[in-house]
């Protein structure tokens, strides 16, 4: 039997006070995950901390600067001291800026250079600065489950959003190459997967879309007739993918980028 189990674990989910991350968070702890939410600042962890403790899980939050290593490697410390292990990482730290991104009234030649970067920053520094700290404990403890987000951009061109597209493009090849890396030079008990979420509706894209009487935007619509689902994704429909990767069963499964798109991705348009 694939074994599932979860129970007693320790996850650190970056990015776990926002809508995808805080959702998966409380999955886990249902299954009997200890969890550490880090998240810019200590308010918005701690919403989640609340939510899971409010349902007799186990938590605590952590401010947090993804793109600081002292600042990742010190929250380490006291994960460690406090449950003496890091069993899973969940790389759901992210975000997009305006100036890296493309209006209809512009083209390419109006991308935003500082913003460009600070979205790359964001979105692959601060996955790779985690998995560099997390995964030290992970091979030292010789096995681990590190699991990065990407997205439908990087194997289609979603219009309008280059510097997120770049960004995401670079955890798909950041996430092969550790798990490369991993299970050459630490064992095969130290895993790094990927899953590439769908069109989910969030608090950052909801206006891009939605119309305010909740009916599609041209450019939801135009992903919606993209969708063989035809609908938008729900937040805890990652979950059950994100538990099978993080547990035994998924214990011969390294290097992957996981859809988890409606069929967005299997779907030529005609």
């Amino acid at each position: 039997m694939p074994n599932f189990d979860l129970k007693s674990k320790v996850a650190v989910i970056t990015g776990g006070g926002g809508a995808l991350g805080s959702c998966i968070a409380q999955s886990l702890s249902e299954s009997g995950v200890k969890i550490a939410i880090l998240d810019l600042t200590e308010e918005s962890a701690q919403r989640t901390v609340d939510l899971i403790q409010n349902n007799g899980g186990n938590a605590i939050g952590f401010a947090a600067n993804v793109l600081s290593k002292d600042s990742i490697e010190t929250i380490s410390k006291e994960i460690l001291k406090k449950w003496g292990s890091v069993d899973i990482l969940l790389n759901a730290a992210g975000g997009n800026m305006p100036g890296a991104t493309i209006a209809v009234d512009q083209t390419i030649f109006d991308l935003s250079m500082d913003d460009f970067k600070k979205v790359t920053e964001l979105n692959l520094n601060g996955s790779v600065i985690p998995s560099l700290v997390f995964g030290k404990i992970m091979a030292d403890q010789k096995r681990g489950s590190i699991i990065n987000y990407s997205s439908m951009s990087v194997d289609r061109v979603i219009t309008r959003v280059v510097g997120y597209s770049a960004s995401k493009a670079g955890i798909e090849n950041f996430t092969r190459w550790m798990a490369v890396e991993m299970a050459l030079k630490f064992g095969p008990g130290v895993r790094v997967n990927a899953i590439a979420p769908g069109f989910f509706v969030g608090n950052q894209n909801r206006k891009l879309l939605l119309n305010n009487d909740g009916s599609f935007t041209e450019r939801g619509d135009t992903i919606i007739k993209n969708t063989p689902m035809k609908r938008f994704g729900e937040a805890e429909e990652l979950n059950g993918a994100i538990h099978f990767l993080c547990s035994d069963a998924a214990k011969f499964i390294t290097g992957i980028v996981l859809p988890i798109d409606g069929g967005f991705s299997a779907f030529s348009g005609v």
